[in-house]
């Protein structure tokens, strides 16, 4: 038994929560990483996961066992990078996940500059308004927009953007500007995925700490901010963003944001990335480029 390998295994099933995902995690059969773990167990002579058709559990043995697994598996990484060189030079390949229009605007060109001062590294740049698993998806780090829920990641606080309304100087010349918040439901609206519900809008309520909240009927749904900023270039109507994702238009008259004094409060962009005893040294300086870069370019509120 390759019990390095078996280990692997364990840890793969806990954390994905099901044998067939740790299989594919780790390009492993099924019946392979079934075996594995069964191996492990008959050698240490005890339990280590309760398995039922739902879901796994770990034993009260089983959770110490992978505690120590994970330590174990963190010093032979840890070993194997340093005997490669990673903790002393900056080399290898680095995969970054982004929000598509933060990505395209804020980051991409902090990459581009980063290649031209270190040649030996390379970087794939994911752009997906999703939120992508680290682990899962191998990557080193992530930006997040928005409150993090507790989690073994560790975060840099870089700025923080604001939920903004805006449309074309031509949609609100033919319908009128809206004078609060609840003026918006007569109006046509372009909603989009990935900023909280996309049927309820928030706003600040003026000499009160709880929010205001907007049914909205959208005209137009979509699956991207983009998608959304474009229909209302186009004067179809309203949309709620963030303010980052308009800069560019409104400062070119594209777009107008209204209801300033009703925006609500702040939202944090943070970089993430994995909690590990040593850092690769090419994570290491790419967070010490990126973080001071994000910082300047956030600096100002839109």
């Amino acid at each position: 038994m390759d019990r390095l390998e078996a280990m692997s295994a364990l840890l793969a099933a806990v954390e994905t929560g099901s044998l067939s995902a740790a299989g594919r995690k780790l390009g492993m059969p099924l019946p392979t990483v079934s075996r594995k773990i069964s191996e492990l167990e008959t050698h240490l002579n005890t339990r280590l996961l309760v398995r039922s058709t739902r879901r796994l559990s770990l034993t009260d043995a089983g959770s110490a066992y992978v505690s120590a697994c994970r330590n174990i598996l963190d010093q032979v990484g840890e070993a194997e990078r340093a005997a490669a060189g990673e903790f002393i030079n900056p080399v290898g390949d680095l995969v970054v996940a982004a929000p598509i229009v933060f990505g395209r605007l804020h980051v991409l060109p902090s990459v581009v500059e980063f290649l031209a001062a270190f040649p030996s590294i390379n970087v794939r740049l994911l752009l997906s308004d999703r939120n992508t698993d680290l682990i899962d998806e191998h990557i080193d780090v992530a930006i997040r927009i928005g409150s993090l829920p507790d989690s073994g990641l560790l975060a840099t606080h870089v700025g923080d953007v604001h939920r903004v309304v805006c449309a074309s100087p031509a949609f609100l010349s033919a319908h009128g500007a809206p004078k609060a918040p609840p003026d918006l439901p007569r109006l046509s609206c372009i909603t989009f995925e990935g900023l909280g519900s996309r049927n309820m809008w928030t706003f600040a309520r003026k000499n009160s700490k709880s929010p205001l909240t907007i049914a909205i009927e959208p005209r137009l749904s979509v699956t991207t901010a983009e998608a959304a900023i474009d229909a209302a270039i186009s004067g179809l109507g309203v949309t709620q963003v963030l303010s980052y994702q308009v800069a560019d238009r409104v400062e070119a008259g594209q777009l107008q944001i209204v209801l300033r004094e009703f925006q609500p409060g702040s939202v944090p962009v943070n970089l993430v990335h994995l909690g590990q005893m040593r850092q690769a040294r090419k994570v290491r300086v790419f967070l010490d480029y990126l973080v001071p870069r994000l910082r300047q370019r956030l600096r100002d509120p839109a």
